[in-house]
C-alpha cells in the first residue's frame, strides 16, 4: 500500500456514489475515500458507510455527510479531488 494516498471525496445521489465507490475505489490503495456527502437520501448525513461494505482498506467505514459541509471536508482532510456520482 502506498504511504500517500489520493484523498477523494465523494457527492452523491440515491445510492449511485455507493455504487461508483464499490466498482472503482474500493479495493484501489492508490486512493482514499475520506467521505461521502448525500443530498437526495433522507436522514442519511451523520452515519457511516458501513466498513463491512466499504472493505478491508476502510476498517471504520467511511462518513457521509450533509452537502453543504463539502467545502469545510475539502479543507480538513486536505481532498486531492472531488467527485460527482
Amino acid at each position: 500500500m502506498m504511504n500517500s494516498r489520493k484523498k477523494i471525496i465523494i457527492m452523491g445521489a440515491a445510492g449511485r456514489d455507493f455504487h461508483n465507490f464499490n466498482t472503482l475505489y474500493r479495493h484501489n490503495d492508490q486512493v482514499k475515500v475520506v467521505a461521502f456527502t448525500a443530498t437526495q437520501i433522507p436522514d442519511i448525513a451523520g452515519r457511516k458507510y458501513p466498513a463491512q461494505l466499504a472493505g478491508k482498506l476502510y476498517p471504520k467505514g467511511i462518513p457521509i455527510h450533509p452537502e453543504s459541509d463539502l467545502f469545510d471536508l475539502i479543507k480538513t482532510h486536505k481532498a486531492d479531488e472531488v467527485v460527482f456520482s
